[in-house]
């Protein structure tokens, strides 16, 4: 070999070196990108876990808030009915209460109606009373002119036995 081929083989040589010093820095480069990619597709592995965890969190969090919500709802819904329910009771109650007032009412009515018939019986019985008192004078006046009469008449026949016998010859 020359000295030339021998420079061109050192040269080729350090060139084969640096080529190969560069293909294991590039190996050495991917290694490490590997490496890196790796790490980070780890992080991005345990970073997506624990965005799934904390979206399933989540999403048990917004079916609990779901579920309360529908209890709340189901709640109001219920007070509702309740509040229904005692309107419709009250509506019941005034009704009844309305009822009773005309009730009473008419049994005031009635009672005024009774009072008024009684008071109007009882001067009835009281000019029936002042009737029969009139009625029994009035008997009582016939009856004395009765007795009257017949004293006058019974005093008539006794002077018109006195007479005929006054007129009777004496027959002894």
């Amino acid at each position: 070999m020359t000295a030339d081929d021998f420079v061109t083989n050192g040269r080729l040589g350090r060139q084969q070196q640096g080529e190969a010093e560069q293909a294991r820095n590039i190996d050495e480069t991917e290694r490490r990108v590997d490496e890196q990619d790796r790490r980070v597709t780890e992080e991005h592995r345990v970073e997506n876990e624990g965005s799934r965890s904390d979206a399933e969190h989540l999403r048990r969090i917004a079916e609990a808030a779901r579920q309360n919500q529908e209890q709340h709802r189901e709640s109001l819904e219920q007070i509702r009915q309740e509040r229904e329910e005692a309107r419709q009771a009250a509506e019941a109650a005034r009704t009844a209460a309305e009822q009773a007032r005309a009730a009473s009412e008419e049994a005031r009515h009635a009672a005024e109606s009774a009072r008024q018939a009684t008071e109007e019986a009882r001067t009835a019985a009281e000019d029936a009373r002042h009737a029969t008192i009139e009625s029994v004078r009035a008997t009582a006046d016939t009856l004395a002119a009765n007795l009257e009469q017949m004293k006058f008449v019974e005093d008539m026949r006794r002077i018109y036995r006195d007479l005929k016998d006054s007129k009777k010859p004496n027959s002894n």
